[in-house]
């Protein structure tokens, strides 16, 4: 049996979008080949660049950093549950998919909002969870949940961040269900449960990482 991988990451570069008062990626040439027989580039960024995972860390203090888990949490069964045109994903709507959830490891919400990105569109109020649907998800074994948006909560300045504001990252995040942001080509993907990985860059005390998420559909 044939295996497709579908990419499901935004390229890093410097014009990407970033969360509101952060920074942007900086890449400079520090050698070529012509000049000194070699290339190569110096990357500046935040870990919550492009594509990428929260760890519990990044907002709970004393609690586990990207590099503490084993790698089998950043792989497993995935299933993509649709909210194009929904206003926030209430627990009646995302009940209706419990017998696919209790299958998976992650689950990926397709917002339609990976069509904004880069663009002043990419942080308008997207669907996001309620904060009974993050109770409801945080009752199940997950290894994470993923959106092709920029986070489980509403956007919020990150000079301003509480739990009052961020509630769905503290529910989800006290439970060690780790958060992936900004991923893309959701639409792409099967009603059906397929294989999914996002390995972060092994980061001593990772607060966050880039990842490069895939996923593997058997054809």
């Amino acid at each position: 049996m044939a295996t497709k991988l579908i990419d499901l990451t935004h390229i890093l570069h410097e014009d990407i979008t970033v969360y509101p008062d952060t920074i942007a990626p900086e890449i400079e040439i520090m050698n070529t080949v012509e000049k000194d027989g070699f290339a190569e580039l110096k990357l500046t960024m935040v870990l919550h660049s492009g594509t990428h995972i929260d760890a519990p860390c990044h907002i709970l203090q004393g609690t586990k950093s990207l590099d503490q888990f084993p790698l089998e949490k950043f792989m497993g069964n995935a299933v993509v549950i649709p909210c194009v045109g929904r206003k926030e994903i209430d627990l009646e709507y995302l009940k209706s998919y419990e017998d696919i959830i209790v299958k998976t490891d992650f689950i990926l919400f397709y917002t339609g909002w990976q069509n904004k990105w880069m663009t002043d569109g990419y942080f308008e109020d997207c669907p996001t969870l309620n904060a009974a649907s993050a109770r409801w998800i945080a009752q199940f074994p997950l290894k994470g949940i993923g959106f092709d948006a920029f986070s489980v909560d509403n956007v919020v300045s990150a000079h301003k961040i509480t739990r009052e504001n961020l509630p769905n990252h503290y529910i989800l995040l006290e439970k060690e269900i780790l958060l992936i942001e900004n991923l893309t080509n959701l639409d792409l993907l099967p009603a059906t449960v397929f294989t999914f990985q996002c390995l972060p860059l092994h980061v001593q005390d990772a607060d966050g990482s880039p990842v490069r998420a895939i996923a593997m559909i058997d054809e």
